[in-house]
């Protein structure tokens, strides 16, 4: 069996474990694709009509039907291309006891395991980047090299995205339960479904749990299998943790990061000063448009990985390919406060 074959590494990429992906998981868990460059969507009116009174000696009330629009987006392409010099694998790898106990051969192959590895972790971790711009603006902004800026709008409603006022940082003030109380019935009215989590980064959760009003609940706040808490050493691990429920939502401290190719930074996923309230009823797919390559059918995939070698001199090459939009089909069952 050639171990190099695109079926053999589409089957290691597959297996291979990622990074925590909490809201792709959660909100975007539906896979979409399409035989075509573009990704289309499409959002219907959600009015609340009720049924018209007439007299019962006339005819009947024609009622229109709800409308629809579909929205077209060609989705930028990622290529992801790996390089393997013929004289790295000579070389002692990371790990190995020293003067070297691997075969050339062998050191190839995990070589190229780990470069499979760290290019499915990027694009899982690109794939959560829009899912945390998306919930925390209704938006979501595709920029690379030498693709131009382009920020895909998917129509959240302009109320949907709040501030307190007093901010949580006003701890003698700000009434943090009322907030998101009034916050949930924006999510309820403007996508009719009930809003079910809070998703706070750290700074967030500290002001939140330091709250007198919060604290005066203590008995209502109950994380799953463990006695009433607030505690401040909750461990946290990348991704999220749930803290307990009140209010009627699941409260969940978030931390992640990812260095933003545009500029070289380590950035935050989701706003630091921010929380987001949003139901897995959001609807969110990941939609996947076709590979641009013969040899993957010209087919729609959420990634195409293949490898070749250049004879002379001998090196050999992976890449992996994939034109990815996130599309929340009710970005309305999102809502944005602004609370530090």
């Amino acid at each position: 069996m050639d171990l190099y074959s695109t079926n053999a590494l589409t089957t290691v990429v597959m297996s291979l474990l990622g990074n925590p992906q909490f809201l792709l998981n959660r909100y975007f868990g539906t896979i979409q694709t399409e035989a075509a460059e573009e990704i289309h969507f499409d959002v219907t009116d959600g009015k609340r009509r009720i049924a018209p009174f007439c007299s019962p000696l006339v005819e009947g009330q024609i009622v229109a039907e709800l409308g629809w629009t579909t929205y077209t987006f060609k989705p930028a392409y990622i290529k992801d291309k790996r390089v393997f010099d013929m004289n790295r694998p000579l070389k002692r790898s990371p790990g190995e006891q020293l003067g070297g106990s691997l075969d050339p051969m062998d050191r190839l192959r995990a070589l190229i395991g780990w470069q499979l590895q760290d290019q499915r972790s990027m694009l899982n971790r690109r794939l959560e980047v829009m899912a945390g711009e998306i919930l925390a603006k209704g938006l979501c902004t595709i920029q690379g090299d030498k693709y131009p800026v382009v920020i895909v709008n998917f129509g959240r409603a302009a109320g949907n995205s709040v501030t307190a006022s007093p901010l949580w940082s006003d701890t003698a003030n700000a009434n943090p339960l009322a907030d998101l109380t009034n916050w949930a019935s924006i999510g309820l009215q403007s996508a009719g479904i009930m809003l079910t989590d809070a998703i706070m980064p750290p700074p967030v959760w500290n002001a939140f749990a330091a709250n007198a009003k919060v604290q005066a609940q203590l008995n209502l706040f109950r994380a799953i299998g463990a006695p009433p808490t607030l505690d401040y050493n909750t461990p946290i691990t990348e991704g999220a943790v749930l803290m307990g429920s009140i209010v009627g939502l699941n409260i969940w401290q978030y931390a992640s990061w990812y260095v933003d190719p545009v500029d070289g930074n380590q950035k935050t996923i989701i706003p630091q000063d921010t929380v987001i309230l949003v139901s897995s009823l959001i609807e969110g797919v990941q939609a996947y448009g076709a590979i641009r390559d013969e040899e993957a059918g010209l087919q729609p995939l959420p990634f195409f990985v293949k490898s070749w070698i250049e004879p002379d001199p001998s090196v050999r090459f992976i890449m992996l390919q994939s034109a990815p939009l996130l599309v929340p089909y009710r970005p309305n069952a999102s809502v944005a406060g602004k609370v530090l």
